[in-house]
């Protein structure tokens, strides 16, 4: 193995997940958009710690509340009163409606049940669903943490962007 090799390798194992997404963002020439609900903003602070992140970042709602959830987002009260808050319906929708609100290409949204209340038994604490939103299609993915509200925000974040970084490299974008 040559010296560049191995020096690329070395940068690479020293780089975020955070500035990977930012980079493959910038190489394919798309925008981000994010629609916070249980991380709080914790996306969008990891994002923005990243030099150069305001050429695809554009911007981010935190939608804590149902009543923001609808009025700001659009996602249907019928689909929150149905379903609940925590589901990937209303995930799919919060990054529908974020990709519209914020015009860009990408939208990340996450709502979940960070702890250490607001359990059910049907919806235990550390269970999120996180929905992205592109010309594409919109998906959904479940996650079950099993860690202190703490430790589920940062999960879920990471998860988030581990998930947008997987659907970059698979996609002919």
């Amino acid at each position: 193995m040559d010296a560049n090799t191995l020096m690329k390798r070395f940068i690479s194992a020293m780089t975020s997940l955070e500035q990977e997404v930012g980079n493959l963002l910038r190489q394919k020439g798309l925008t981000l958009g994010l629609v916070e609900s249980a991380t709080g903003g914790l996306i969008s602070h990891l994002i923005t710690n990243v030099p150069g992140s305001s050429e695809y970042y554009k911007g981010s709602i935190t939608a804590y509340s149902n009543e923001i959830k609808i009025k700001v987002i659009g996602v249907k009260a019928d689909t929150i009163n149905q379903y609940g808050a925590v589901s990937h319906q209303v995930a799919e929708e919060m990054a529908q409606g974020g990709r519209k609100v914020l015009a860009v290409d990408i939208c990340l949204a996450d709502t979940g049940i960070a702890g250490p209340t607001g359990a059910t038994t049907e919806k235990p604490i550390g269970l999120f669903y996180i929905g992205l939103s592109h010309g594409a299609g919109t998906y959904n993915q479940k996650h079950n943490f099993l860690g202190n509200r703490e430790q589920n925000k940062r999960d879920a974040a990471n998860a988030a962007l581990a998930w947008l970084k997987e659907y970059l490299l698979s996609q002919k974008l």
